[in-house]
């Protein structure tokens, strides 16, 4: 997979992958949420990318992300909740 967002290929950790396989988010569903989805950064180079996806019944969908040399997908969540 390629970030058109980030300009970078995307690296799914194996966490990422067992994540996305229990929560049944396919790639597609998480390029959405790292290509079109908001985001809130928690430094330069580590941020929460997520997305309300209109298919899913457990929104938000959300993806940990390192900015590298590569876009780090660490775990893939749903039902994510946002703090303020």
């Amino acid at each position: 997979m390629f970030s058109a967002r980030f300009s970078r290929p995307i690296i799914l950790t194996l966490h990422a992958v067992k994540r996305m396989g229990e929560r049944s988010i396919t790639e597609a569903q998480l390029l959405l949420v790292i290509d079109t989805g908001d985001t809130r950064f928690k430094d330069d180079t580590h941020l929460w990318a997520y997305k309300h996806l209109a298919d899913r019944a457990d929104n938000l969908i959300c993806a940990v992300l390192v900015l590298e040399t590569a876009v780090v997908v660490k775990t893939v969540m749903h039902d994510f909740t946002l703090e303020t």
